[in-house]
């Protein structure tokens, strides 16, 4: 079973479309997602320098476009096919598995670009990578610098996000045994300092014409495998504000069955964390032209059909951050579809989560009292029922 993965930012690098430009159809391609994202991207992918393709505005909607050109060269996939992206990355994903038009994939994209760029200039702010440590202590050390986990990349990988202040503060005191590697983005990406750019993503996102997907999309807030098209762009949204749950994306793909990777142009960055955390995965990274040829050929090995469209269970989120209450009485307690497994009390109001298919509950993941942030996973609950 094969899984399309689309890289996030920072995957870019200077001059990276020019082997690819050679080939048949790839200019009129990119100059169709410039006109859709108002962007030279022929011109960002081939001759700007890597400080221009750094900007939020420039970067978002080159990497999305790059992964649409190439994937665009490959043979026709199979219909058990699933599509990832990695944050910006999940726009390319979702367009892909017919979840958006790409038109409306690219428009998004530069509205979303220039609204991260327009929030991260005031607070100035900024994103840590931690590799290694205890993972209690790195999340301590994260909060207590006042910053926010933005990306839970894979095991002893975590990326925090905040202000600079804030990340000062977490390079001052750092977690023991944790290396911490400040990243080449712009902003807080992820937090609740993107809150200004979710509205105007959302605003953009009213006149945007979803359909149900033709293929799986593993979201990034929970990994749940999504074909409602209405439900992907809803995520599509709130995502901006919400960490990357990358780690349970790959835990989804494992689930499911996935045998081979193919990682579309930037890529590298998903290929390598794939590597690590399922060493049994076949994977291979679209960096030039000269890689077409394997993917044809790992497509062909690879071809299976998806044999169900949902996953064997659900995970609940938190919708914001506050404290939990349990409501659910106990492990493998059966729900129904709409019962509330938890309320999270904020600081304005008190919110239901619920549960959105029947079955049972067999994983807490936080206690009764525990304060919680956007994102972060509450309870597992079973997709069948009790007999």
């Amino acid at each position: 079973m094969l899984a399309i993965l689309a890289p996030g930012q920072g995957a870019q690098q200077q001059g990276f479309l020019s082997d690819w430009l050679r080939l048949d159809g790839v200019v009129e391609n990119l100059q169709r997602h410039s006109d859709a994202a108002g962007i030279d991207l022929i011109a960002a992918g081939t001759t700007m320098s890597d400080a221009d393709i750094t900007d939020t505005r420039v970067a978002q909607p080159l990497i999305v476009a790059a992964s649409l050109m190439t994937a665009a060269l490959l043979p026709d996939l199979p219909r058990g096919t699933v599509f990832a992206g990695h944050s910006v990355g999940e726009f390319a994903a979702s367009a892909l598995a017919g979840a958006l038009t790409e038109a409306d994939a690219m428009r998004l994209v530069a509205e979303r670009g220039a609204a991260m760029a327009r929030a991260s200039a005031s607070p100035a702010g900024g994103m840590t990578a931690l590799l290694g440590g205890d993972p209690d202590e790195v999340m301590a050390a994260i909060e207590a610098a006042g910053a926010e986990v933005a990306n839970h990349n894979a095991n002893g990988q975590v990326v925090a996000a905040g202000t600079l202040d804030a990340l000062d503060r977490l390079a001052a005191s750092p977690p023991n045994r944790a290396r911490l590697r400040p990243l080449a983005v712009a902003g807080a990406f992820h937090t609740k300092l993107m809150e200004p750019a979710r509205d105007a993503i959302a605003s953009a996102a009213s006149t945007a014409v979803p359909s149900d997907a033709l293929f799986g999309v593993v979201s990034n807030t929970d990994g749940e495998l999504l074909t409602d098209g209405s439900e992907v762009l809803r995520r599509l949204v709130a995502q901006v504000c919400q960490p990357v749950r990358w780690e349970l994306c790959m835990q989804t793909l494992a689930a499911l069955g996935v045998t081979a990777t193919i990682e579309l142009a930037p890529a590298g960055t998903l290929t390598a964390l794939l590597r690590r955390e399922l060493p049994g995965v076949a994977t291979l990274a679209l960096r030039s032209p000269d890689d077409l040829a394997a993917a044809s050929q790992l497509i062909d090995e690879h071809a299976a059909e998806l044999t169900c469209t949902t996953m064997p269970w659900q995970l609940l989120v938190s919708p914001a951050g506050g404290t939990v209450s349990v409501t659910a009485a106990s492990l493998d307690s059966a729900l129904s579809v709409g019962d509330v497994v938890v309320r999270i009390a904020t600081r304005t109001e008190d919110l239901e989560v619920c549960a959105d298919r029947a079955g049972h509950l067999v994983e807490w993941l936080v206690h009764d009292g525990d304060p919680v942030s956007p994102g972060q996973p509450l309870a597992r609950v079973s997709a069948e029922a009790l007999a």
